[in-house]
């Protein structure tokens, strides 16, 4: 908001606040997001999703009778953490299993099935399905890789009445998946959005030029063309998805043009009226149609188009009432004030063995995490500036986030004589809490796996070869990637390479190999899609590895792992 001094640390939980506040007759605050505040039968499959801040209605406006049971809400732009996945499911669930259904991100897509592992070995029946709509994202022959932009309303909502008329869990996982495979979206851009806190737009365009393909989450489009007529603007939206329509579609899809954040309703109904006459020439015909805000880009300024070819039993679905803040349509929806709700209890403080030694490490991991914040701190805008070029701008924020909620955490490991594994674990998890997003979930991983393999070191050279083996080994093993892919792999792989050579040669190759990053092309990830946008430009998860090692370097002051 133009004006006004935000705390982005607090911009988020904040902004949770003030919507329960407003809208507490649907909604009530959970540790992780919302749920709802009354429920319209006692047993029912809950639907939960969720994403990162920033694109309201999605996600909490969602949460009411005839849709979701409950949101969760990560940070800016960024993907709740498993944690949070897992507690607001636990809160939204009422007895017959749960669905966690989000866009297809990476981040959104390895903290929901972590999550929902979590939930299945804690007893709790649950399915997952991820939002491929955006045909910018992925040619057709690789659909799943697509990203999950305003598409996420139709499955969503679908989901949501289908629990309500008491489905299974594998039926409404089945509806919801129908949904998907049905629908279509296709986004412009006129400007890019600004995050609260920051002095200027994401990306720019040139003058009377349009981004093309673009996405939710800030980044640029695929490519860029000049301005046009409301008309040509309508053919370049409709032609794409009518080009993508499923092999047997009907001539009659449901229709929503999307503001992303900055557009007017006026500037929507006027290109609407073009968009009719191109799908009329087109012979469709729309079941339904709408224009509005449904999944948003804070202030972008652009549009999106979906197109979903649903059959008669899928329409019905999406015609079923609904009350939500966001949206509200139909019969009115009984209801009665939620029951008690499945609260996650907090994990349990583990007690030290009360070894000096254990004391001395955890001191040193206080020591390592501080000199990481600092560092973090110093370039959380060159990160932020370089993950823009590709990506949501984000990446700065996040692993300062992150770290800082580590240092907090192994400062209270120190405080209550945790032992040195015990403290490193909690600090995993608080970072990856903090953080969220793709690079929490794989810190996390990284983290925990160090201080799994740290129980039996004693201060070797040996021993930083393999706690960073074990970190490399459970990142990749999470995310997938491996060296020149351009991700934080390539600077952890050139670390652990070298590792045998002492941390100086380590450190040394990590930061080289993050900078090598630059002249390579992203094969996942939220960059991939503008792969060539990224080329030239350094990999910023790679580069944020390289300053935490030669952080925790500085803060050993000395040559061989533990210190001295």
């Amino acid at each position: 908001m133009p004006g006004m001094l935000i705390d982005t640390r607090r911009f988020v939980p904040e902004a949770i606040a003030g919507f329960c506040d407003l809208y507490g007759h649907y909604v009530q605050p959970v540790a992780g997001g919302v749920v709802r505040s009354r429920s319209t039968r006692p047993v029912k499959v809950a639907v939960v999703i969720g994403g990162g801040s920033g694109h309201y209605p999605a996600f909490m406006g969602y949460v009411g009778p005839g849709l979701a049971d409950g949101a969760v809400i990560g940070n800016i732009f960024a993907s709740p953490s498993t944690r949070q996945v897992r507690d607001v499911a636990r809160a939204a669930e009422r007895g017959a299993g749960v669905l966690l259904t989000f866009g297809n991100y990476t981040g959104d897509v390895l903290n929901f099935e972590l999550a929902a592992a979590r939930l299945r070995s804690e007893g709790v029946e649950t399915e997952v399905v991820t939002v491929t709509d955006d045909i910018a994202s992925a040619p057709g022959e690789r659909r799943p890789m697509r990203r999950g932009i305003a598409g996420d309303t139709v499955v969503f909502k679908i989901a949501g009445a289908a629990a309500e008329r008491a489905m299974s869990l594998p039926d409404v996982a089945a509806v919801a998946r129908a949904a998907n495979e049905a629908t279509r979206s296709f986004g412009v851009a006129f400007r890019g959005c600004t995050i609260p806190g920051s002095s200027s737009p994401l990306f720019s365009l040139p003058e009377n030029a349009l981004g093309v393909g673009i996405g939710i989450h800030g980044e640029p489009g695929i490519g860029e063309q000049p301005l046009c007529s409301g008309a040509e603007l309508a053919a370049l939206l409709v032609d794409r998805l009518l080009a993508e329509a499923p092999s047997g579609a009907n001539a009659r899809p449901i229709a929503i043009l999307n503001g992303l954040g900055a557009t007017k309703s006026e500037e929507l109904f006027y290109l609407w009226h073009h968009i009719q006459r191109r799908l009329r020439s087109a012979g469709v015909e729309p079941a339904t149609s709408d224009a509005g805000e449904f999944v948003t880009s804070f202030d972008m300024s652009g549009c999106s188009l979906t197109l979903a070819w649903l059959d008669r039993s899928l329409l019905s679905l999406w015609s079923d009432p609904v009350q939500t803040p966001a949206l509200q349509r139909g019969a009115p929806i009984e209801t009665q004030p939620v029951g008690p709700l499945h609260l996650a209890p907090p994990p349990p403080l583990r007690v030290g063995s009360g070894r000096p030694e254990e004391r001395h490490r955890v001191a040193t991991l206080v020591r390592v995490l501080a000199e990481v914040v600092r560092e973090l701190d110093a370039a959380e805008t060159e990160l932020n500036l370089l993950d823009a070029v590709a990506g949501d701008g984000d990446h700065g924020r996040s692993v300062l986030a992150g770290s800082r909620a580590a240092l907090a955490a192994a400062e209270l490991g120190f405080a209550a004589s945790m032992d040195f594994d015990a403290a490193l674990e909690s600090a995993a998890d608080a970072w990856c809490d903090a953080s969220g997003g793709t690079s929490g979930a794989l810190w996390a991983a990284g983290l925990r796996a160090v201080a799994a393999a740290a129980r039996t070191f004693d201060g070797t050279q040996t021993d930083l070869s393999v706690v960073a083996r074990a970190a490399l080994d459970a990142v990749t093993r999470l995310g997938g990637a491996q060296p020149g892919d351009k991700t934080i792999v390539d600077a952890l792989a050139a670390f652990t390479a070298a590792a045998g050579a002492g941390i100086d040669a380590a450190v040394e190759a990590a930061d080289r190999a993050a900078r090598n990053t630059a002249g390579l092309s992203p094969k996942l990830g939220r960059a991939r899609p503008l792969a060539a946008r990224s080329v030239g430009h350094a990999d910023p998860g790679a580069i944020s590895f390289a300053l935490c090692a030669e952080a925790s370097r500085r803060a050993l002051y000395a040559k061989d792992f533990h210190g001295g």
